[in-house]
């Protein structure tokens, strides 16, 4: 890559830690391993609030054994990879129940915690969860997280934008992934390596943490069809019989990929909001970077299979999207739409006061007017609710296309 990452990246998120901080008594930062949360906790980690590691394994053992122990001996604490001592949260309750103080325990979890079956108590009404994701392009590159402000005012740049970022340029940064270690590696090769080594080790080891599997061997297949699937509505029986598992395994093999920050279903778009339960969701990886590396996308491959790249392009919008509405302090509910004659939107935000932002994704430089067939569609279905519609596409130009209706550069994410 041309440029490398320091070591250290302010996070978006740090800003809604330190307001929960103020008023909650314990904060779970949750993220796939890797994601940068604990180099963001330890700088809460105080000589009142001490900082442990559960993958520590004499430390997790002492835990296991006597958890209200430990939780006496340190009324304060940040506590890493919580997940591996599902025991520890009935203590920890138990504490704040007794102590209400806010911002005692600020802890991080590599799986979706409150999705474990395991996990015995949520700590609801005591604990916030917030969500970290690998690097932003915002993040990456320093600037301000404002995406959502640009398309709700429409207020884009009207002058070009730096060209640097297009292109091959653009090519590169998505298959580099979100991942601070695999960004920091110098070359696309050194990058999948690291892509390989962090699944497999995610399969080996941390998918107990998830789910009691006894035979693992399929998991790496399955996870490789889904990541050629992202973006696409999976059929659960075709999926599972091409590699020998019945429907409800594979349904349930892609709910640990989902609990280890792997992939997402994206639900559909409805007025109605029961059809949105109803409507089948899209499947869509967490992280370009590992899923180009499973789809074996490679920088030469991508001006020779465009489709492909396409596909992979859209992955990073999803993951872009994801990351900017999880420091958004308001709950903007993302979905895609497709309606009766399949004409599709990639992404509706919709925000709590039930206004849309539709965004189409497009690998090319070039925009045309049919390129706003769907969005035209969503907004005749908003009406005054219809807020704004995009085509990010790989330019460096902000154009209007009509009312409400803008070509936008993939680079002003």
């Amino acid at each position: 890559m041309s440029e490398l990452p320091p070591v250290f990246i302010a996070r978006s998120l740090d800003a809604r830690i330190q307001e929960a901080l103020l008023d909650t008594p314990a904060i779970l930062v949750n993220g796939p391993r890797q994601c940068g949360k604990t180099t963001l906790v330890r700088q809460y980690a105080t000589a009142l609030r001490p900082y442990f590691s559960l993958d520590e394994r004499n430390l997790l053992q002492a835990i296991k054994a006597d958890p209200q122990g430990f939780v006496r001996q340190n009324p304060q604490a940040v506590i890493d990879e919580v997940q591996r001592a599902p025991e520890l949260l009935l203590a920890l309750k138990a504490a704040i129940d007794n102590d209400r103080r806010p911002g005692c325990y600020v802890l991080t979890g590599s799986a979706n915690l409150l999705a474990l079956p395991q996990i015995a108590d949520s700590l609801a009404g005591r604990m916030e969860v917030l969500t970290l994701l690998p690097l932003s392009n915002a993040e990456i590159n320093a600037h301000a997280v404002d995406f959502l402000q640009r398309a709700q005012n429409q207020n884009w740049p009207a002058t070009a934008l730096v060209a640097q970022r297009s292109g091959a340029a653009l090519v590169e940064q998505v298959l580099a992934g979100g991942y601070p270690e695999m960004r920091q590696r110098a070359t696309a090769t050194r990058r999948q390596a690291w892509a390989k080594a962090y699944l497999s080790t995610l399969i080996e080891r941390d998918v107990q943490d998830v789910a009691r599997i006894d035979d693992v061997t399929r998991l790496p297949q399955l996870l490789a069809m889904t990541a050629a699937l992202s973006g696409q509505l999976p059929n659960m029986s075709q999926l599972g019989g091409q590699i020998g598992l019945a429907s409800r395994t594979a349904e349930k093999y892609l709910g640990v990929f989902e609990k280890m920050f792997l992939l997402r279903r994206l639900p559909a778009w409805s007025r109605h909001e029961l059809s949105r339960l109803i409507k089948t969701p899209k499947l869509h990886f967490l992280d370009a970077g590992l899923q180009a590396t499973l789809t074996r996308l490679t920088p030469e491959l991508v001006a020779l299979q465009r489709q492909r790249w396409g596909t992979t392009l859209e992955t990073w919008v999803y993951a872009e999207l994801l990351k900017h509405l999880s420091v958004e302090p308001q709950a903007w509910f993302l979905s895609y739409y497709r309606d009766k004659d399949q004409v599709e939107v990639d992404f509706v935000l919709e925000s709590p006061l039930r206004e849309v932002i539709g965004i189409e994704v497009k690998a090319a430089a070039t925009v045309l007017e049919g390129d706003f067939k769907g969005l035209k569609r969503l907004r005749d279905q908003c009406g005054d609710g219809f807020i704004t519609g995009v085509v990010l596409y790989d330019g460096d130009r902000c154009l209007p296309f009509g009312p409400r209706l803008w070509a936008v550069p993939l680079q002003m994410l």
